[in-house]
């Protein structure tokens, strides 16, 4: 795996809108604060734009995407956020390009895509965090959202144990090896695809959003069905943020639905880690090797950087 360099005070620090068009409000926003963290910030030719429910065409995203991996002036690139739209141009990415001029790329949600592609492809390191427009630009950002930042700085091992949050067993035992994964509904729809998500002895994450139960359970059986679950090594369950107004009244939950096909798999699974659509968020590197000790409830994450 080829991990990018860590970022300086004085980086310049790249914005795309790969899928849907950002809130300009919270953008702006988001660009003082890292301005405010010494860092000079380019938003691309789209990162503004909107082209219904995409952030200005196909041609135009993947352009921006090209530009900033090109440019050795930008040492980051930072996704303004979500909806859909990043795999309708996967096809058309230079990743020779990107294993030529790597660098820090940083998103999640619909980007959870371009992470299995960039990964597959190029053999970058990637990182799954809040983005700018809808995350960091809000007006009340949770301070862990934005300390686990510091992570581009200078490589440093992450751990996450029952401090962040209550995390609950599925199944004992530990494991190590490559983190992947990132958004369920978007490794599903990777099957069948040249950016098909590679789970074989890798350390799986999924995590949600707005998916009824019986949704993920047609997901996760997908993925069953295309071995996908039968050959991760391991399972880290992130958040699976569900309106209230959704929940069941009868039937399974999401997390009973969860457990039912990670369980007899009898492998190493833990859930409840704050990753995903939550507030706080807690960004991890995809690449990276991890151990995930589901029995004293610990990850821990080795660098994205160098």
């Amino acid at each position: 795996m080829i991990f990018p360099a860590h970022l300086r005070e004085g980086d310049k620090i790249g914005v795309i809108s790969p899928a849907g068009p950002p809130d300009p409000e919270k953008l702006r926003r988001a660009a003082e604060w890292l301005t405010g963290l010494g860092f000079s910030v380019v938003c691309g030719r789209a990162a503004e734009r909107s082209d219904g429910y995409l952030a200005g065409t196909d041609d135009e995203r993947v352009e921006d995407l090209h530009t900033m991996f090109a440019d050795d002036s930008i040492r980051a690139i930072i996704c303004s956020r979500g909806g859909y739209g990043s795999a309708r141009f996967a096809d058309r990415i230079d990743y020779e390009l990107i294993r030529s001029h790597p660098k820090i790329f940083w998103g999640y949600s619909d980007i959870t895509y371009l992470h299995t592609a960039i990964r597959q492809q190029a053999g970058l390191v990637t990182f799954h965090g809040p983005m700018l427009a809808s995350d960091l630009g809000g007006e009340h950002v949770p301070s862990l959202s934005r300390q686990l930042f510091s992570q581009l700085f200078q490589p440093e091992i992450l751990r996450y144990d029952q401090h962040v949050s209550p995390l609950s067993v599925i199944c004992g035992g530990s494991v190590s090896g490559m983190l992947v994964g990132g958004n369920l509904s978007l490794l599903v729809s990777s099957l069948g695809t040249p950016f098909e998500i590679d789970t074989k002895n890798k350390v799986l994450l999924i995590e949600d959003i707005g998916e009824k139960p019986y949704r993920v359970d047609s997901m996760l059986n997908q993925l069953r069905l295309a071995g996908k679950l039968h050959r991760a090594a391991g399972f880290i369950v992130g958040n699976f943020k569900l309106d209230p107004d959704d929940e069941p009244e009868d039937g399974p939950s999401i997390e009973e639905v969860i457990r039912s096909y990670l369980l007899p798999l009898q492998k190493p699974a833990l859930g409840g880690f704050l990753i995903g659509h939550c507030e706080p968020s807690f960004s991890v590197p995809l690449g990276s090797d991890c151990l995930l000790d589901a029995d004293r409830k610990q990850l821990w994450l080795q660098p994205g950087v160098q």
